[in-house]
């Protein structure tokens, strides 16, 4: 079996599970990034190990749900909030029921494989104004594997 061992752009050796940090700030715009759907929020390549979480800094307006997957799974990585304007500025979306000030990451990080990228689902109705940073920790599981955050539309 061969032993791999990743390095980060700056030469040094990736030895912890989320040992790279990209940041996707999604400010939510009825006609756009907060139409019902799916948006790409991470576009992945090859295979990862990921941590999805989110920080709200302007209050969502809009009844919709909001999740965050990948196809065919699309709570996967963040549970559904039933309603979106229960996100507030301050808070930290970490499974359906988001909370001020600190929470902690979920225990087990995902593995997504062969590329799927990572999708923001918005149901039910849009999501007309907000501003929430989503962040994934991740580390290359296979060669070439990475996570860039997608602009939004």
């Amino acid at each position: 079996m061969a032993r791999v061992q990743f390095i980060d752009d700056n030469g040094r050796t990736i030895n912890s599970n989320e040992a790279i940090l990209t940041r996707a700030p999604w400010t939510f715009t009825t006609a756009t990034t907060g139409a019902t759907g799916a948006h790409t929020l991470f576009t992945v390549t090859g295979d990862v190990l990921i941590t999805v979480f989110g920080t709200c800094n302007t209050s969502l307006d809009g009844a919709a749900t909001l999740e965050v997957g990948v196809t065919g799974n699309t709570a996967a990585l963040l549970a559904q909030i039933a309603d979106a304007t229960t996100l507030d500025d301050g808070e930290i979306y970490v499974d359906a029921t988001p909370g001020v000030g600190a929470e902690a990451l979920p225990a087990n990080p995902f593995i997504l494989n062969d590329g799927i990228d990572v999708i923001l689902t918005i149901g039910a109705t849009a999501i007309t104004a907000g501003q929430v940073n989503f962040y994934a920790l991740w580390r290359p599981l296979s060669s070439g594997g990475e996570v860039v955050a997608t602009t939004p539309a």
